[in-house]
């Protein structure tokens, strides 16, 4: 999950699934944009550096 600079990763085997959901949702209570998956990785929110180690 990025916000802004910070970026949060998940271990979704060891996650607390509360925990994850909760920093997945914008102050709405929306999913944050922008959200993509590429095989089994799911980057929520934008981040310069997530995208290019998932896009190469």
């Amino acid at each position: 999950m990025a916000k802004g600079k910070k970026l949060d990763v998940f271990d979704m085997k060891n996650a607390k699934l509360s925990e994850v959901t909760a920093r997945m949702l914008g102050p709405t209570g929306n999913l944050r944009a922008p959200t993509m998956r590429v095989g089994k990785t799911t980057v929520v929110g934008f981040n310069d550096e997530a995208y290019e180690a998932v896009l190469g």
